[in-house]
């Protein structure tokens, strides 16, 4: 009875001792707790103790003259952040998407997914902002940002149908970028690219949680895995690097125009790295030329073979021979699982003279990492031959050569060729389907099909498209084809498609004249127009 006496005066006591301790507390100790008004004072008045503790947290405007306060960026931010946030969110998810495909199939892993992800509801802050001397044709800024977000990002992935989730929150981010803005244009948003690189060693901190666990707890790894990230950020961004980001593509006409066509022949490989057990290497090489949104050009696959020969033949429209580069990449091709990666190598188009064939024997890399140790072992060698043909000045036999010091001469008689036709469809006007009006425009130019996107239930599509075709003889005695179709979504194929009008375009004028820009009647449409601008440039 003792025993049973005791539990049954526990659990009565111990609701009504909880009890009389909350209204103690709220009787007589909250009152005295209350949050009171901040003390203000001068930092002047200030200990040179305190003054040392708080200086970091003033704001840089405050510290430097050269730093402006912008808080109307900060109240913009925060209004629109969680928009933004959405945004945001949904780029990453779409972009990351690729990536977790590639590894579902893999090491027993059934599927990845996002569980949950926001950036949280607090936005980051900019502490200031230096802005220098503005040139003629770019804008650099240096803001100082600062985020303590409460963002939460979990990822989940099933392996042998277990469920493992990992999960990154409260991350916090110091940065010090320096943004140029550059070119400067007149159509909104006034730029054309993005150029941005660290100024300092960035700050990073979060927490990250496998298996409901907090890894960033052990003793020594939070430190570790902070220093680590900050520097491998540094390695990649801080200045002099950068990264560009574009921001006005080719049909706001911001963006270089093409000067001329490169010619690349990838003629062999030499002893390659054996990379399959049983038998030699599948090799194959991608090519895509910097700059361009353009998926890469693949060879063909020469299976089994450690010296494979193609002689093969690619072009590529060239816009900035000064600055663009060839990149060269060599794969093992896998029917299963991904290709392994033989080697890469780069070539800078300043490299090359006008119609001047060279040919270039390269050895492959690991990466473009001149750190990196790997690139120390032999991977085999590439021979490829590239050439330059540069657009004719004025549609004639003159052509404009640089010295790749500014210094620019003429070349002359320089016998016929190809070149590049570029169709740029802008808009539409009173065009409209018996069924269904979601025009999109069809471009056919010698069997070559392009299209442009689909606009949903309007009569007065605006596309603002370019597409371009290589050709090696002027299209003089030759049409091009521009149809208006309309496109019912979701649906059976079965009148899915409808021909708002069409009209083909004699491309003789452009050839004679290098460039027409009009608005075209549509056949079989009641009152359908559409605009069109045609360039043809020659090599």
């Amino acid at each position: 009875m003792g025993l049973v006496g005791g539990l049954l005066g526990f659990a009565v006591g111990l609701p009504i001792g909880v009890a009389v301790a909350l209204i103690v507390y709220l009787r007589f100790v909250a009152p005295c707790r209350r949050l009171q008004d901040p003390v203000i004072r001068p930092l002047r008045d200030l200990d040179s103790e305190t003054l040392q503790t708080t200086m970091p947290d003033i704001p840089l405007w405050v510290k430097s003259p050269d730093y402006d306060r912008v808080d109307w960026i900060n109240k913009f931010i925060c209004d629109m952040w969680p928009f933004l946030d959405k945004a945001i969110c949904n780029t990453i998810r779409s972009a990351i998407r690729p990536t977790f495909d590639q590894y579902v199939g893999q090491y027993g892993t059934e599927s990845i997914e996002f569980g949950r992800l926001t950036l949280g509801a607090l936005p980051p802050t900019f502490q200031g902002i230096k802005v220098y001397e503005m040139q003629e044709k770019e804008l650099v800024i240096e803001p100082v940002i600062r985020w303590a977000s409460i963002a939460n990002v979990t990822v989940k992935a099933k392996v042998h149908s277990i469920l493992v989730s990992a999960q990154l929150v409260d991350l916090h981010i110091m940065l010090t970028p320096r943004v140029t803005l550059k070119p400067l244009v007149p159509s909104f948003p006034c730029f054309a690219n993005l150029c941005v690189s660290l100024m300092e060693k960035p700050r990073v901190d979060f927490g990250f949680k496998l298996l409901g666990g907090d890894l960033m707890a052990i003793p020594g790894l939070h430190r570790f895995v902070q220093e680590q990230i900050s520097k491998e950020i540094a390695k990649l961004y801080h200045w002099p690097k950068l990264i560009q980001i574009p921001i006005l593509d080719e049909a706001s006409g911001a963006a270089k125009k093409p000067v001329g066509i490169l010619h690349v022949n990838v003629i062999r490989a030499m002893n390659l790295l054996k990379m399959d057990l049983l038998g030699k290497s599948d090799p194959y090489v991608k090519l895509r030329l910097s700059g361009e949104k353009l998926p890469s050009k693949k060879t063909s696959i020469k299976m089994n073979n450690l010296n494979p020969e193609w002689n093969e033949n690619f072009r590529f429209v060239v816009k900035d021979p000064e600055t663009q580069i060839l990149e060269l990449r060599m794969f093992d091709w896998e029917k299963v699982k991904m290709h392994d990666k033989l080697g890469m190598q780069v070539i800078p188009l300043r490299l090359l003279n006008p119609y001047e064939s060279k040919l270039f024997t390269l050895d492959l890399l690991k990466s473009m990492d001149p750190n990196d140790p790997h690139n120390k072992k032999n991977r085999g060698k590439l021979v490829v031959e590239l050439t330059f043909d540069p657009f004719r000045d004025d549609n004639n036999s003159n052509i404009l050569m640089s010295d790749g010091e500014g210094n620019v001469s003429v070349k002359r008689d320089v016998p016929p060729s190809g070149g590049l036709l570029v169709v740029s469809v802008e808009n539409a006007e009173d065009v409209e389907g018996k069924r269904h009006t979601n025009p999109y425009a069809l471009v056919l130019f010698r069997g070559e099909k392009k299209e442009t996107k689909a606009i949903k239930k309007t009569r007065d599509p605006r596309w603002n498209e370019e597409f371009q075709f290589m050709v090696d003889e002027a299209p003089v005695d030759e049409k091009i084809h521009i149809e208006v179709r309309s496109r019912r979504r979701g649906l059976l194929p079965i009148r899915n498609k409808e021909s708002l009008g069409h009209v083909d375009i004699n491309l003789v004028d452009v050839v004679n004249n290098g460039r027409i820009n009009q608005k075209y009647h549509l056949i079989n449409s009641r009152n359908g127009k559409i605009h069109v601008e045609i360039r043809w440039s020659t090599v």
